[in-house]
């Protein structure tokens, strides 16, 4: 809980924030100054995950504050000095003055000096290129190497989370700009999705017919991510990285009947009952598809696996279908790998925004394709 005894949502706390202790010192020494104030990139509270136990480090109140260039260069550092000084010791009982990174409590009591606060002023453009890889509001728009090369997780920190104020518009229009996926890169996320599961739908129960239950066991976790993972791309939600993954599925309005059979999947102790279940989960991720209309409608039934009795949904045959629905040359020509955090799992790698760019262009070079600069 909090100081006062109860716990207020960080982006609530963040837009009190703003609205009561940062904007009248801004406006009281720099009237008129152009300005966005949010609350977006990391933080569980930016993507409304926050709970009582978020506190303990890194939560508190905090803004991003984003000035023209010009602006920030003639004012950022007058406003640091002036928020450090004259800022509240707290607000709404939470304190404004955070320990040093690298200390085990990020929050702390409120002092007698000088806040050292966590807003951050920066220059839109710049603040969105270090986020994301690029800017998303620059003239050239949203390129194709870009929507593949920013793990989801990347697009939430700047499309979920608050905006306060835009008074220049920039940061809303980036916003915008990264609603989601074009529909012709929406289809190839969503092939490549599906065929990652196609890759191993049969192999719960091939496992488990050698004796590898604990095998079985294992692909069958891997399964329901991938299948949580395609239905946030059917809902036209980006995946956050795994601590908030099964959160957001959860949330999404269409998943309890999936998520009853994911549930059932990774309960059951035989691998007979743990196929059937995926396999259900996999047929009700195709009739989702197919309400969707975004390619021709395929049967969602559940079949064996080439005359074996490992019940699938043949995954593959929705890949094929999206892929045909691609009109898009530049697209329809990408190898069957989706977007980075598709065919990467590595923290570090995912956490770089140059390393990801990278990945993805050796990964098109590789197969001859353009780099979709």
């Amino acid at each position: 809980m909090g100081p006062t005894g109860t716990f207020m949502p960080g982006l609530e706390l963040c837009g009190r924030f703003y609205a009561e202790a940062v904007r009248p010192l801004l406006d009281a020494a720099h009237p008129g100054l152009p300005h966005a104030a949010a609350r977006i990139g990391g933080g569980s509270e930016v993507l409304g995950f926050d709970t009582e136990r978020s506190p303990d480090h890194e939560w508190g109140p905090q803004l991003q504050l984003f000035l023209a260039p010009e602006d920030l260069a003639r004012h950022g550092d007058a406003i640091r000095v002036l928020l450090s000084e004259r800022l509240p010791k707290e607000v709404h009982g939470w304190p404004t003055h955070f320990a040093p990174p690298g200390a085990r409590v990020r929050v702390m009591t409120p002092t007698t000096g000088p806040v050292d606060h966590r807003v951050e002023i920066a220059g839109t453009a710049a603040w969105l290129t270090g986020c994301l890889g690029f800017d998303p509001a620059a003239d050239g728009g949203v390129t194709l190497l870009d929507w593949l090369a920013t793990p989801g997780q990347r697009l939430l920190e700047v499309t979920a989370g608050a905006v306060y104020h835009d008074g220049p518009g920039r940061l809303t229009a980036a916003r915008a700009a990264l609603g989601w996926y074009p529909d012709d890169v929406w289809r190839h996320l969503l092939a490549s999705q599906w065929l990652r599961i196609a890759q191993e739908e049969a192999f719960v129960g091939r496992t488990a017919e050698v004796g590898d239950d604990l095998g079985s066991r294992v692909v069958a976790a891997r399964l329901a991510r991938e299948l949580m993972r395609l239905c946030l791309l059917l809902a036209r939600r980006y995946a956050p990285y795994s601590k908030w993954l099964g959160t957001a599925f959860a949330a999404l309005p269409d998943a309890a009947p999936v998520a009853e059979r994911l549930a059932a999947a990774l309960a059951a102790d035989s691998a007979a009952e743990r196929g059937q279940a995926l396999a259900a989960a996999s047929g009700l991720a195709g009739e989702w598809q197919n309400r969707l209309g975004l390619c021709a409608p395929v049967d969602p039934a559940v079949r064996p696996y080439f005359g074996r009795p490992f019940p699938v949904v043949d995954a593959g045959r929705f890949t094929a279908a999206l892929a045909s629905a691609v009109t898009d040359p530049e697209v329809a020509a990408l190898p069957r790998l989706g977007a980075v955090d598709q065919f990467v799992d590595s923290t570090d790698a995912l956490g770089d925004t140059g390393r990801c760019r990278a990945l993805v262009r050796a990964a098109l070079s590789r197969s001859g394709r353009p780099a979709g600069e």
